[in-house]
């Protein structure tokens, strides 16, 4: 066996030379991607099943009317919706399913109904496609898997929020009653997220669907009167892997508008709370200055950075809390931001503002929502407005500081 030198001078050079090495690196990434362009030559396509959908709304009538544009504020949506029958709201969803199953404004019971609709227009397609001898057997499979996926999905139980079958696919879902509820929660995931990955029987709490069924029941946990509900959020192109689209914000900047116009179209004026992990946390960090007021806190977990240096240049009345496990390999992602590339201050050190609370039990990058973790009764604690329940990374509670549980909206 080898002897090293383990002085502190010697630590101190090593730590200076990966830090060199990181930034060069990043430059040379960067001088690529400068000298060969950031975006290619989109070639036509056919429109989408969803694109399909929004255009035939678009030249539908109901009552003799002409229907509202689909991408008008969602609160006109809200009005039109409210005027209609059942009947004819029914009548909607039965004709333009992909359309109301994915507009914000539209009933969310409705929306369950439209996507269970389109979910079952998919397992059809992909049924054929199973058989389609143009494609490969591998094309074939994942067809399959896909069949397979929309099958659990459009099980009546389910309230499917959010669907687009398009590419690798997006997806939200909804445990608890979102119009009854008083706090309402939502999950950001990171990379590699996406229909096939929505959820999984094993590493169950590492998909987006096991980590918002682990934390509602934590909330409800913590507070069994306090009416809850959690949207499993992977309704936006999450980065594949560990590549320059999750070194970069460009996924994230699309994901925070369709983030923020969820959170404007949520029903009522409840508190709600976003649980930001990995990539997601980027997410988080760039909506975080449009996001509506009723936003009472951001949380981060496992996060390589939120596009800032410090959380008050989040421009956010939010209360932004950040947590990190002992063995997350993402504490070893250069956090700095050059060119665009790099997501800037780690949000658990000490300059960066956040409150810092305990992720004990938690193991690895993606074990936050894992029953029985600090990390997930800290979320639930967050989610239910227990705050002064919550356990802070240090032993003096300075995360707490100056908050009490009758708390909603706002940094304090």
């Amino acid at each position: 066996m080898t002897s090293f030198d383990t002085s502190p001078q010697l630590t101190q050079q090593l730590t200076q030379l990966n830090v060199w090495r990181a930034l060069l690196a990043l430059t040379v990434v960067f001088l690529m991607l400068a000298t060969t362009g950031w975006t290619t030559v989109r070639q036509h396509r056919e429109a989408t099943a969803l694109q399909a959908s929004l255009s035939a709304w678009e030249h539908g009538r109901i009552g003799g009317r002409p229907l509202p544009d689909p991408h008008t504020a969602a609160t006109r949506l809200t009005r039109f919706f409210a005027a209609l029958t059942p009947l004819q709201r029914t009548d909607l969803a039965q004709r333009y399913p992909l359309a109301v199953g994915n507009m914000n404004g539209a009933p969310a019971a409705l929306r369950y109904r439209a996507n269970r609709l389109a979910l079952h227009e998919q397992i059809t397609v992909e049924r054929a496609r199973m058989r389609d001898e143009r494609l490969s057997p591998a094309g074939q499979h994942e067809a399959g898997r896909r069949m397979h996926r929309f099958e659990a999905m459009s099980d009546a139980r389910r309230q499917i929020l959010a669907f687009d079958p398009e590419g690798t696919g997006r997806a939200a879902e909804v445990f608890g009653d979102l119009d009854r509820a008083t706090r309402i929660s939502v999950v950001v995931p990171g990379v590699d997220t996406a229909l096939l990955t929505f959820q999984r029987t094993e590493r169950k709490y590492t998909a987006p669907v096991g980590m918002a069924e682990a934390l509602y029941a934590a909330e409800r946990d913590v507070r069994p009167r306090t009416r809850t509900a959690v949207i499993a959020w992977a309704d936006y192109t999450a980065p594949a892997g560990l590549g320059i689209d999750s070194a970069t914000a460009m996924r994230a900047e699309y994901g925070a508008v369709r983030l923020n116009a969820l959170v404007r179209a949520l029903p009522g004026v409840t508190p709600v709370s976003l649980f930001c992990h990995s990539y997601g946390s980027v997410v988080c960090g760039i909506a975080a200055r449009s996001l509506p007021d009723r936003v009472a806190d951001i949380a981060v977990a496992g996060s390589p950075g939120m596009r800032v240096e410090k959380a008050e240049h989040l421009h956010t009345a939010a209360r932004v809390w950040a947590m990190r496990d002992a063995d997350d390999w993402v504490q070893d992602v250069p956090y700095l931001e050059l060119g665009g590339l790099g997501h800037g201050e780690d949000p658990v050190s000490a300059g960066f503002g956040a409150r810092v609370l305990s992720a004990r039990e938690a193991r690895g990058h993606a074990g936050y929502f894992e029953p029985g973790t600090d990390s997930l009764r800290n979320f639930a604690g967050i989610g239910t407005g227990a705050y002064r329940s919550v356990r802070c990374a240090d032993r003096d509670g300075g995360c707490r500081e100056g908050l009490s549980d009758t708390m909603t909206a706002g940094r304090a």
